[in-house]
């Protein structure tokens, strides 16, 4: 396990590379069209790593850490199979509120290049690394507030689907003008309001139903374990 010892190293990855760089790679897959999504997803997954790398500075807590995110990504994984509603996301915040923001990050950008393998791996993959990242991340973020309160989760939960329904209709718009036009945009998102909402009610129903579950056990671990 590689360990990142400047610490102004890690706090500048923490935010420029996943709230700057990783969106820019995305978003230049998506508009240079063709196979740069091959390239753009490979560019993408050596990114979340590094954001996952910058959230310690101890070997064994980072390794003790990934094997936990590494959970989270195999049931996320496993939960694309299941038929209309996903737990991907809720999956995503849990792991983002409970190991924090750059574990958060890396579950869902490997959550979704991993299953996209399975599910169809095309010039999308990049902007759901991205977007389940965000999720990930923005959870890990507000982790104290929403940690204790399964109501704020659910709330969270619903936005979050909303966040993903509309940063996939910006890949949707960058694909097929090969830039963005608000036109296309806000045509792209009436069109997948059925979607967006799905997602959303999906999210409350998981989180419903596994946030008091898992976030009492990782509690149990991070205590026994010092993670």
């Amino acid at each position: 396990m590689i360990v990142l010892k400047n610490a102004k190293a890690r706090t500048a990855i923490r935010f420029i590379v996943p709230l700057a760089l990783f969106p820019a790679v995305a978003a230049a897959s998506a508009i240079a069209g063709g196979r740069a999504y091959v390239a753009g997803a490979s560019v993408c997954a050596l990114l979340a790593v590094l954001v996952f790398l910058a959230g310690f500075e101890q070997k064994k807590i980072g390794s003790r850490r990934l094997i936990i995110t590494t959970v989270f990504v195999a049931l996320s994984v496993a939960g694309r199979f299941l038929p209309l509603f996903k737990p991907v996301t809720a999956l995503t915040m849990i792991a983002g509120i409970y190991l924090g923001r750059e574990s958060g990050f890396a579950a869902g950008a490997f959550s979704a290049l991993i299953s996209d393998f399975y599910f169809g791996f095309g010039p999308w993959t990049p902007f759901q690394m991205l977007t389940w990242g965000l999720i990930g991340y923005i959870a890990g973020a507000l982790g104290e507030k929403l940690k204790n309160s399964t109501p704020r989760q659910i709330v969270f939960g619903v936005i979050s689907g909303l966040m993903f329904s509309a940063l996939m209709d910006v890949w949707a718009t960058l694909d097929f003008t090969g830039g963005f036009t608000a036109q296309t945009y806000l045509a792209a998102l009436v069109n997948s309001l059925p979607f967006t909402a799905l997602y959303a009610v999906s999210n409350a129903v998981f989180i419903l139903l596994m946030s008091r579950p898992f976030g009492e056990k990782l509690t149990r671990i991070k205590i026994k374990y010092g993670i």
